[in-house]
C-alpha cells in the first residue's frame, strides 16, 4: 500500500490528530542519500514528523525543519507542504551505531543533545515564522513534541518511528502528531495519557501492518477517531536543471567563464535529493549570453 496520512478529529472535536504511514517515502530518502542504519532512523522521523506538520499548512504554504543537535550526522534538513510533498537530508548520512541499551537504533547518539530544532514557514507573507527550541532529547519524537508545546503554545504528543532491514532498505516507518485543542477536559487527557503509556512503539504498530487509522484508534481508543481527510505523501524534490541554470546565471559572466576555463563543464548536485545535473561547455556560452 503507498504511503499516505489522515487528518483527524477525536473526543468530539477535543482532539486534533494525524497519522502516518511514510515507510516508501523514507525508502526513498535512504536510496537516494545512501544512509545508514542509524542516519536512516534519525532522518526518516524526521520527514515523518515534518510531513505531518505540512499537512496541517494551507494552499502553497510551506515549512522547513532544521534539527542540529551537535552529533555525528550533522544538520538534518527537512522541507515539506500542505499537498505532503516532503524531501530531506542529513549532513553525514554514514552514520550508524550498536544498538543502545532499549535494543533500538541509538538516535540520540547521532543526533545529539546540544543544539536546536527550528521551524521556518512560509505562508506566503512577507515574513517568516520561525520557532526554535533546545533539543531535549535527541530521540526526536520528544524534541518535536517539546517544539509545539514550547514554540506554538499547543499541548502535543508526537511519536515517530522507524525499522531498518539488515540490507540497510527501511521496513517500516510511519508516526502520530496528537494536539489537545483549548478547553480540552481533564477526563479526556487522562484517557489519553493512559493510553500513551501503554501502546507499543509507533514503528512496532506500522511493521504490523496497522494502517495510520487503525493506529489512531490504537493511540485514541477505538469508536473515538473521526477520520476527516486522507492524503498521499511522497518524496518529491522541486529541484530541476533550469533552477540551477538560473542560479549559475545569477554568477555572473567572470564566473562562467571561468567555469568554461577551467573545467569545460558545471556539475551542480541537489543537498535534497542527490540528483547530479551536467552543464556541458555549450550550454555554459548560452548561460553566459544570458547572463548579459
Amino acid at each position: 500500500m503507498s504511503d499516505y496520512l489522515v487528518k483527524a478529529l477525536a473526543y468530539d472535536g477535543q482532539v486534533r490528530a494525524y497519522a502516518v504511514k511514510s515507510t516508501e517515502t523514507v525508502g526513498e530518502a535512504q536510496r537516494r542519500h545512501d544512509t545508514w542504519p542509524t542516519a536512516s532512523a534519525a532522518l526518516g522521523r524526521s520527514i515523518s514528523a515534518g510531513v505531518m506538520m505540512g499537512a496541517m499548512l494551507k494552499g502553497e504554504n510551506k515549512l522547513t525543519i532544521k534539527v542540529e543537535g551537535g552529533g555525528p550526522i550533522g544538520a538534518i534538513i527537512v522541507d515539506s507542504n500542505a499537498k505532503g510533498n516532503v524531501r530531506g537530508y542529513v549532513s553525514n548520512p554514514h552514520v550508524h551505531f550498536d544498538l543502545n541499551e532499549q535494543g533500538k537504533l541509538d538516535v540520540r547518539r547521532a543526533v545529539g543533545t546540544s543544539g536546536t530544532l527550528s521551524v521556518v514557514k512560509d505562508i506566503g507573507m512577507r515574513d517568516h515564522f520561525s520557532g526554535q527550541v533546545p533539543i531535549v532529547s535527541g530521540e526526536l519524537g520528544e524534541d518535536f513534541t517539546y517544539y509545539f508545546v514550547t514554540s506554538e503554545q499547543v499541548p502535543s504528543s508526537v511519536g515517530v518511528g522507524v525499522l531498518v532491514n539488515p540490507d540497510n532498505t527501511i521496513l517500516a516507518a510511519g508516526g502520530f502528531i496528537l494536539q489537545l485543542m483549548p478547553g480540552t477536559d481533564d477526563e479526556t487527557i487522562t484517557k489519553i495519557e493512559e493510553r500513551l503509556s501503554k501502546i507499543p512503539p509507533i514503528s512496532k504498530l506500522i511493521e504490523k501492518g496497522l494502517t495510520p487509522e487503525e493506529i489512531l484508534e490504537q493511540v485514541l481508543g477505538e469508536g473515538e477517531v473521526k477520520v476527516l481527510e486522507t492524503m498521499p505523501i511522497s518524496f518529491t524534490c522541486q529541484c530541476s536543471k533550469e533552477r540551477f541554470a538560473n542560479a549559475i546565471i545569477s554568477l555572473g559572466e567572470t564566473e562562467i567563464q571561468d567555469m568554461i576555463d577551467e573545467d569545460r563543464q558545471a556539475e551542480a548536485k541537489c543537498h535534497f535529493c542527490n540528483e547530479t545535473y551536467v552543464f556541458s561547455e555549450d550550454e555554459l556560452k548560452e548561460l553566459k549570453e544570458e547572463a548579459k
